[in-house]
């Protein structure tokens, strides 16, 4: 299996992360929330960059059927965040820490309705390879999309929740990323220059901003 260095355009991204100032519902209180971890795995793929998502089951009790990083809560037997995204990200999609480099961390966010406090670890895939989900129980779909697509106008709004929190989402392929991981995705963009000018009014229903394209993420 060919072996793909990082490339110098994710380290520039590495070095920039640092400056990332969360929206202020994403901001971490003084204390408390549960300590959990992402992986933000880019690849590169057929399109260019990309991006590994996962959709969380619909029988969890918690963000249940939610486009996500994978990812979950630090271990005791974990060293830091790295190590715990590293494991759930072999336990949910089956990719081993040794075909991923970690290339740095963003600043920790918070996720307000669970409280988990969350660090999201930037890697890169260095050997891609077909991934399902392990364990279906957690995990009912994992799909790679490309940044190309994440850039998209068509997809890209700014979404007011139920809980009075306004972030960035995606509409893409049917689905909708929304919350801290979109908030990551909306950064990553915007700092690695793929970002392009999109209709920022805020909607209420993503329903107004739709994309055509109705095809479910890969089972």
């Amino acid at each position: 299996m060919d072996v793909r260095p990082v490339p110098p355009w994710l380290r520039d991204l590495a070095d920039a992360v640092a400056s990332i100032q969360p929206s202020p519902a994403l901001v971490p209180p003084a204390g408390g929330g549960r300590r959990s971890a992402v992986l933000v795995l880019f690849a590169e793929g057929p399109h260019g960059p990309d991006l590994l998502f996962i959709r969380r089951s619909e029988h969890l009790r918690l963000h249940a059927g939610q486009a996500a990083f994978p990812g979950g809560v630090i271990d005791a037997t974990d060293a830091d965040p790295v190590a715990a995204a590293l494991r759930e990200t072999a336990e949910e999609v089956g990719i081993h820490p040794t075909d991923v480099d970690v290339v740095g961390t963003l600043p920790e966010l918070f996720i307000p309705p669970t409280r988990f406090r969350v660090v999201p670890v930037l890697a890169w895939w260095k050997r891609p390879h077909p991934v399902a989900p392990v364990d279906r129980g957690e995990v009912e779909a994992v799909e790679r999309i490309s940044v190309e697509e994440l850039a998209d106008p068509a997809g890209r709004l700014m979404l007011h929740r139920p809980n009075g929190i306004i972030l960035p989402a995606f509409a893409i392929r049917g689905r909708l990323i929304w919350g801290m991981t979109a908030e990551v995705v909306d950064r990553l963009l915007a700092l690695g220059g793929w970002e392009r000018p999109w209709d920022t009014r805020v909607v209420d229903d993503v329903h107004q901003r739709r994309t055509d394209d109705e095809s479910p993420f890969v089972g």
